[in-house]
């Protein structure tokens, strides 16, 4: 089992929604995502979690290690929607980990959520992502 992602950049702000499992066998294709993330946008990286079905230590590993590679491009990583299995635990060494109740409490502290797309909005997705025409749910 694997992960679907889609990442939108916004003028200082992306937001990298990721669907299915975060286990062992997704840990790579998340690491694709995180590195696509970092060679595009700018400012902090809310990370959504609304589509996440729960993640294993491999998979929260994953996360803490996004937060130093984002830190280490000058950029920081936010948490919306953490699974209900289990709450993220980084290690010392990693760059806090704000974690927010969902998408709409993490846009509204970045004053983000204006219920229109924002200008030079762009966005990048996994193939099994659905598109607005097809929303599987």
């Amino acid at each position: 089992m694997t992960i679907e992602w889609r990442y939108t950049a916004e003028q200082d702000l992306g937001v990298l929604s990721v669907s299915g499992y975060l286990g062992p066998d997704a840990v790579r294709r998340f690491d694709g995502a995180v590195g696509w993330v970092v060679g595009r946008g700018s400012g902090p990286v809310i990370v959504d979690l609304t589509g996440l079905r729960g993640w294993s230590a491999e998979g929260q590993l994953a996360i803490t290690e996004a937060a130093r590679r984002l830190a280490a491009a000058g950029r920081d990583l936010e948490l919306a929607a953490i699974p209900a299995d289990g709450s993220l635990v980084p290690a010392g060494d990693c760059p806090p980990i704000p974690v927010h109740a969902d998408l709409i409490a993490a846009l509204t502290v970045h004053s983000a959520l204006n219920g229109e797309p924002a200008a030079g909005r762009r966005e990048w997705r996994t193939t099994g992502w659905p598109t607005a025409d097809h929303e599987d749910g």
